[in-house]
């Protein structure tokens, strides 16, 4: 990229902030066979969370912060990536007299990467990061700022958008991976197949009726086990507690739900097994940074009827 291509990517970087201090929240949220992306105006908190993806958070503009990752916390800025393994718990606090911050998050698919190399399958392995924060090359920031420009000003632009993204990725991914040692999902085939058969039991519960699930004593009775040593091991076997897993696939499922297809809130509420609409509100916004009407509005912007999967 020549000086005065980047000089027009920063003089649109100006606008785009300029653009966001009228909003709040979510810009632009686009998902496919990759995964999602979200450009997010950060202004809240995020409760302790994880996901089933590779989870990558760029600084676009605003003032620096940081993230709680497992235990540590790695600071976003304009020199550094914060980077989160698959179904790593972690957290933001946002600070009421800390200006905003334009994050570009990432939520990658280990399937979609898999097509660029078969061995970045692992990317869905707990171990892929081995930092969770590093320091960026002016590649992967000329990139993430043309990714964010991109989906807001040329929204329907998917085409575009995958492309930005996959070559972002590529820079990532070798940027902080020992990709080239990196065995093709052998150590995560290693971890599931030593997982306990009464956890696999109470797993196969979670995804197939997550809102079905009212309290984990449920799924210790179901695995046969004591409530303190069914988190033991379930903790042992998955690294997350199991609070923590149905909340992914409480949260994976709604966002899937909420993207693709057009359930109310309320039956969506219902399905997953909270109380009320305003408690299934709140657990998206706590986990998603937005309000599940928002998120759908804002994702449908440009829509390709692209789904992602669990």
């Amino acid at each position: 990229m020549g000086y005065s291509s980047l000089t027009s990517l920063l003089l649109s970087i100006v606008c785009l902030y300029c653009y966001i201090m009228l909003m709040s929240e979510a810009l632009r949220i686009r998902s496919g066979s990759f995964g999602r992306v979200a450009l997010l105006d950060m202004d809240r908190n995020l409760v302790r969370h994880a996901h089933p993806h590779c989870h990558v958070l760029l600084k676009v503009d605003g003032a620096d912060t940081q993230f709680l990752v497992g235990e540590t916390v790695a600071h976003l800025t304009d020199e550094s990536a914060v980077l989160v393994n698959a179904w790593t718990p972690h957290a933001y606090v946002h600070k009421p007299d800390q200006p905003r911050c334009l994050i570009l998050a990432l939520y990658i698919e280990p399937i979609w990467l898999a097509e660029f190399r078969k061995n970045w399958a692992s990317s869905g392995d707990t171990g892929f990061f081995a930092s969770a924060t590093g320091a960026i090359t002016l590649n992967i920031r000329k990139l993430s700022m043309a990714l964010a420009t991109s989906m807001i000003h040329a929204p329907t632009d998917v085409v575009e958008h995958e492309k930005l993204l996959g070559d972002l990725m590529i820079a990532v991914i070798e940027r902080f991976t020992e990709w080239r040692s990196v065995g093709a999902g052998l150590r995560e085939a290693s971890r599931v197949q030593s997982v306990d058969w009464r956890v696999r039991k109470a797993i196969a519960m979670i995804r197939r009726e997550p809102g079905e699930v009212d309290n984990i004593e449920r799924l210790a009775a179901e695995a046969g086990m004591s409530r303190a040593n069914f988190f033991r091991v379930f903790e042992a076997s998955t690294g997350v507690s199991p609070r923590v897993f149905l909340n992914v696939v409480r949260l994976e499922q709604a966002i899937f739900g909420t993207v693709n297809g057009d359930m109310s809130f309320g039956q969506m509420s219902d399905k997953l097994g909270f109380s009320t609409q305003a408690h299934f509100t709140r657990f998206f916004r706590d986990h998603a940074g937005v309000a599940p009407s928002q998120f759908r509005s804002i994702a449908r912007i440009g829509d390709i009827g692209e789904a992602f999967h669990l």
